[in-house]
């Protein structure tokens, strides 16, 4: 019997002007350990999956249905193996809540990419694993810093005549939704990914600052918080943007922080202006807690699509996240917190 465990961050987006550029990582895992029973040669025994933690309620059980596994055979299949290991078990253990702009299905993808280098014993570099999870989810912020870890920028190179084709396959070829009669040939030869879709770079970042993850007690999907956003953006706003971001990459790894280069350089114009009419309290929030107001704060903004807010701090951590708490309340949301650690990248014991 081989067995392993695989371990994948959940992870923040943005971080403020740094939209689908910028991610970071933090200390919620969802953690698979698998067993793979020895090959013979009896009839092939479909895979067991269990599920505990957020979203057990939620999560289809069946290999050809679950996102983890379906991107897993999606990775042994461009590799030429066409099946999971007969009798191959799966319990996955997720501490990252679902719909909430922390990484969720970026984690998922993650580890799925993973498990199925796992299995085929393929040794794929982080960077072809990464080519696998950009044929899936095509934004490569969440899934960059879930895969490596810590605080990440990112981008999708452009791409030859040859390469744009098959990246831009759509999803339903690359994770076909399996009919209830699918064959064991059904969706054998699924499109393999181009190589060097995405490339990265690793910030530095400060030791001292802890991420306060307020989270609100109802989901947002990323479709519905996308959809508010307009297609076209004034050329002021954009430099807004760029200013901060490009102050933002070093100012997080310097020590000690400085909270008012810092505060400033989170802001944004480009998604968190159009998301608030999706997440009442989202103004107020962002504007009332300050560096000033909260000594110890750094930072505050939209994670991800929300409607999670990350407030960056080097102390004081249950006055600013309470003190959000009774801003959503007056809006008539619950909320929780967690104070979290910047977390490495994706691991395999």
């Amino acid at each position: 019997m081989r067995q392993f465990t695989v371990k994948v961050p959940a992870t923040s987006a943005n971080i403020g002007p740094g939209f689908d550029v910028v991610g970071l990582s933090l200390s919620l895992h969802l953690i698979l350990k698998v067993s793979v029973p020895p090959a013979n040669a009896q009839a092939f025994v479909a895979p067991a999956i269990t599920y505990s933690g957020e979203g057990a309620d939620e999560v289809p059980l069946d290999a050809y249905k679950n996102l983890t596994t379906r991107v897993a055979l999606y990775v042994l299949r461009c590799n030429g193996i066409r099946s999971f290991p007969s009798g191959l078990k799966l319990h996955a253990h997720n501490e990252i809540p679902f719909g909430r702009g922390l990484g969720s299905s970026g984690a998922a993808v993650i580890a799925g990419v993973i498990l199925g280098n796992e299995l085929g014993q393929f040794n794929l570099s982080k960077e072809r694993l990464l080519d696998f999870a950009l044929m899936v989810e095509r934004h490569p912020d969440n899934v960059t810093a879930a895969l490596i870890g810590g605080f990440v920028g990112s981008y999708l190179r452009e791409l030859d005549e040859a390469d744009t084709v098959a990246a831009s396959v759509p999803l339903s070829e690359v994770l076909p939704e399996y009919p209830p009669d699918a064959g064991e040939d059904w969706g054998l030869n699924p499109p393999p990914p181009p190589s060097g879709i995405g490339h990265y770079v690793r910030f530095g970042w400060s030791e001292p600052i802890k991420a306060i993850a307020i989270i609100p007690r109802f989901e947002l999907s990323t479709a519905k918080a996308r959809e508010v956003l307009p297609s076209m953006y004034t050329r002021k706003d954009l430099v807004f943007n760029l200013q901060r971001l490009a102050v933002l990459t070093t100012a997080l790894a310097q020590n000690p922080p400085d909270p008012d280069l810092i505060y400033e350089a989170m802001k944004d114009r480009i998604h968190q202006p159009y998301r608030k009419t999706l997440i009442p309290g989202l103004p107020e929030v962002t504007s009332c807690i300050t560096p000033a107001t909260h000594p110890g704060l750094l930072g505050i903004c939209l994670s991800g699509a929300g409607p999670t807010i990350l407030a960056l701090a080097t102390t004081n951590f249950e006055k600013i996240a309470e003190d959000a708490r009774k801003i959503f309340r007056i809006q008539g949301i619950e909320v929780d917190w967690k104070v979290l650690t910047i977390a490495g990248g994706s691991q395999v014991e």
